[in-house]
This record gives C-alpha cells, sequence and structure tokens, in this order.
C-alpha cells in the first residue's frame, strides 16, 4: 500500500492538470513554446501515474475498473466486482 504523501502528491498532480488544461491548450495553439516552459511542471499530463483507487499500488494498474491486478483478483473472488467471474478450464 502506498503511502499516503504520496497519494496526496499525485491528487495534487491531477488538480494542477485540470487548472492548466485550457491554459496549456491556448498556449500550443498558438506555438508559444517558452509560454509553456513557464508554467508548473505538474501542469502536464504526462505526469500523472495512474495508481490503484483503494491502495494506491502503482503498477498492474486496469484503466477498465481503475484498481490494480491484485486489489482485482482479491475483490473478484469476493464477488464484489458485478459480471467478473473466477474462469476454470
Amino acid at each position: 500500500m502506498a503511502k499516503e504523501s504520496v497519494k496526496a502528491r499525485e491528487r495534487k498532480r491531477i488538480a494542477t492538470v485540470a487548472r492548466y488544461a485550457e491554459k496549456r491548450k491556448a498556449l500550443k495553439a498558438a506555438s508559444d513554446y517558452e509560454g509553456l516552459d513557464k508554467l508548473p511542471r505538474n501542469a502536464s499530463p504526462v505526469r500523472i501515474h495512474n495508481r490503484d483507487k483503494i491502495n494506491g499500488r502503482p503498477r498492474g494498474y486496469m484503466r477498465k475498473f481503475g484498481i490494480s491486478r491484485v486489489t482485482f483478483r482479491e475483490m473478484a473472488l469476493a464477488g464484489k466486482i458485478p459480471g467478473v467471474t473466477k474462469s476454470s478450464w
């Protein structure tokens, strides 16, 4: 499980990207790269890293569910994800 500070940092990055999205779009359309350089680094959407919504795990992220593979397996076996069943053949 990720530290709370790491999860908070990621949430802060997401908020910063949302705050500067329109300004970045306008600067890119105008090809004003010097203006883009003056924006905060965390205003770039490339710096966002997908994390598990439940425990913040950064690896093995499944976009469709928003959780990591480990959490997905636990929840699927417990029957907490609708429409997902354990496969056997």
